[in-house]
């Protein structure tokens, strides 16, 4: 390990592991990253990276956790400076595209570990990330809501999970057309329609 490296505090060294993942996860497929091409991209030794990560979940949980830090920061951002609730739903919805369109490999490795049995490490950090999610955007709603802005004929829960399912659907079209279609352009409308579901028409 290298003098600057060793001499960081775990935390910083988890950054630049997660940082080293993520480069990794564009060069070869998730699943085929192993601790020592970490290793090898970071100068951290494997006995330091399963301290920081112990157990067979450690590439994954690295990559989890570097994702919900950084999109979380960015949502809180994007409705931070919103100037209504359903404003910052929409700062958010486009920020989450924004920040998967950056990140390509997140969709993809995010299914693949959800799809492994049992309840792994990686799997439990997307569960707290999603918890976390859809509280924010719960209060957005039930704040649009007390001030008339969002109707009150749907439930905060229906209007949840169908923002996160127009995302989710928008995903998969794009790992199914790949480039062939702008999925920028693709979010904006499918925003416009979730937006007329939910507002209050005075």
């Amino acid at each position: 390990m290298n003098d600057r490296v060793k001499s960081l505090p775990p935390d910083e060294q988890r950054q630049v592991i997660a940082e080293a993942v993520m480069e990794l996860a564009v060069e070869q497929n998730f699943s085929d990253i192993t601790t020592t091409a970490i290793s090898n991209r970071t100068g951290i030794t494997c006995g330091t990276l399963f301290r920081l990560f112990p157990g067979t979940d450690a590439v994954g949980q690295v990559f989890i956790e570097w994702v919900a830090k950084r999109l979380m920061s960015r949502v809180d951002n994007a409705a931070r400076g919103a100037d209504s609730p359903g404003a910052a739903l929409e700062a958010i919805f486009m920020t989450n595209i924004d920040f998967l369109i950056e990140h390509p490999s997140v969709p993809r490795v995010m299914l693949g570990e959800l799809k492994h049995p049992g309840r792994t490490a990686p799997k439990r950090l997307i569960q707290i990330f999603m918890r976390h999610y859809r509280k924010r955007l719960s209060g957005l709603i039930d704040e649009g809501k007390t001030l008339g802005e969002l109707s009150i004929e749907i439930t905060t829960d229906e209007a949840v999970t169908h923002f996160i399912c127009t995302i989710q659907g928008l995903l998969l079209l794009a790992l199914v057309s790949g480039d062939s279609i702008d999925i920028r352009s693709e979010a904006s409308r499918a925003f416009v329609i979730y937006r007329r579901g939910i507002r209050n028409v005075r």
